[in-house]
């Protein structure tokens, strides 16, 4: 029988994930969305504070294409999957912009599993392509380092070998890919420094790259 003191230990930890996960981040923008009309063309991007941080700098991109963003500063691949059916399959919409991992590769959550984060990718384009939902893949952003975890070695090589597994799955798989890190990384595949503000996170400019990229395969799936 388990003890009280282990009860509340295994409670307390169960709200601590329930809180990383942070279904009430969207659960009333959710709700309120209203209806989609006959022919919409719905496209949620899912991913961490890259994707939370656009939606802030360029709203107009997203309202102006029906574009949803369901981004949330410092998440990793389990909680992005956690909290997929709510913020992504529920939404119904006609493709779904999966953008995760560099936080994996932080160790925001735990020691980093290459296999574990790509497999969790993997799951989330299996559960929206089996909804019906087309699949957009895409590329980590270059990175050199990581402000907040600086003790982490060769972010570079670790997010370009995530890259080409994506990569791969997605052409294998027949979905489409999204390649941010070849337009946005500079000699040392890097952030360049004209499209970030800490080496990580990309300000308006980068965005910008972001937008050009990302719209130009979207129509191509979508249309």
């Amino acid at each position: 029988m388990m003890s009280f003191l282990s009860f509340f230990c295994f409670s307390s930890e169960a709200q601590q994930f329930n809180k990383l996960i942070n279904l009430e981040r969207y659960a009333a923008e959710n709700a309120a969305l209203p209806a989609q009309a006959e022919g919409e063309k719905r496209v949620v991007f899912i991913g961490n504070s890259i994707t939370e941080g656009w939606v802030e700098k360029d709203p107009v991109f997203f309202c102006s294409n029906n574009y949803i963003g369901r981004g949330i500063s410092g998440q990793t691949s389990p909680q992005l999957l956690s909290r997929f059916r709510q913020d992504v399959i529920n939404l119904k919409p006609v493709a779904v912009l999966i953008n995760i991992g560099t936080n994996d590769i932080a160790e925001n959550t735990g020691k980093y599993d290459a296999n574990l984060t790509f497999d969790n990718i993997k799951s989330m384009a299996e559960l929206a392509d089996a909804n019906g939902i087309k699949v957009i893949l895409s590329s980590v952003t270059p990175a050199s380092d990581y402000p907040w975890r600086k003790e982490i070695q060769d972010v570079p090589g670790q997010i370009k070998a995530l890259n080409a597994n994506i990569e791969a799955y997605a052409k294998a798989k027949g979905f489409a890919y999204v390649d941010y890190f070849s337009v946005m990384r500079d000699e040392n595949d890097a952030l360049k420094e004209a499209y970030a503000k800490d080496a990580v996170h990309p300000n308006l400019e980068g965005y910008k790259v972001m937008e050009k990229t990302a719209k130009e395969v979207i129509d191509k799936v979508i249309f």
